[in-house]
């Protein structure tokens, strides 16, 4: 049976998105609770840290690194990312202090949302098109033939991968506005 695409690509990323959140509520009041709450200091740098490492995947990807695998290292990059910020949503808790760390804090929360959509649109156009394709060889249509009359479907899977076009900046930002929140509590505190 044929899987809806709100089941097949929506849910997951609302899944992903808020298991995120929720993951980071649950550490933060289990902190609390077991009096722990300074160590959301460390969950800072931790977070920080995973969030940094999963950027290989960006350098071998660039090819300024050589070794990896790019799809290990895309799933490395997602989860690391992943997990990076739910520390780093830990780190910020609730507490508002400045301004700064709660627009690095919308950033992330932005590029993370940024990442899902990312995968799960281009998940789907690809998957779109392969099923177009063996559809059509399966008719009996050669190869190329097949690629010519999915030539715009294949434009729309390539546009898709572009969409790094939106996330890169996005990234930026959160990587700017986060490292002007680590230099101003080095300066300040």
């Amino acid at each position: 049976m044929k899987q809806s695409v709100f089941v097949k690509f929506v849910l997951p990323f609302i899944r992903w998105y808020l298991l995120m959140i929720l993951a980071a509520i649950a550490i933060d009041f289990i902190m609390h609770q077991l009096k722990l709450v300074s160590l959301g200091l460390y969950f800072g740098y931790f977070g920080t840290g995973l969030i940094v490492l999963s950027f290989i995947y960006s350098l071998r990807k660039r090819r300024m690194i050589q070794s990896g695998s790019p799809k290990k290292l895309l799933i490395l990059h997602e989860y690391f990312s992943w997990v990076g910020s739910v520390f780093v949503l830990v780190h910020a808790g609730i507490h508002f202090n400045a301004i700064l760390p709660w627009l690095a804090i919308i950033m992330l929360l932005t590029n993370v949302a940024s990442g899902l959509v990312g995968k799960f649109l281009l998940k789907k156009a690809s998957e779109n098109l392969k099923s177009k394709q063996a559809i059509l060889i399966s008719t009996g249509i050669s190869q190329s033939d097949a690629e010519k009359k999915l030539f715009w479907d294949s434009i729309t899977v390539d546009l898709m991968k572009k969409w790094r076009v939106i996330h890169i900046p996005i990234s930026l930002l959160f990587g700017i506005l986060a490292l002007l929140h680590i230099i101003t509590v080095l300066i300040f505190y």
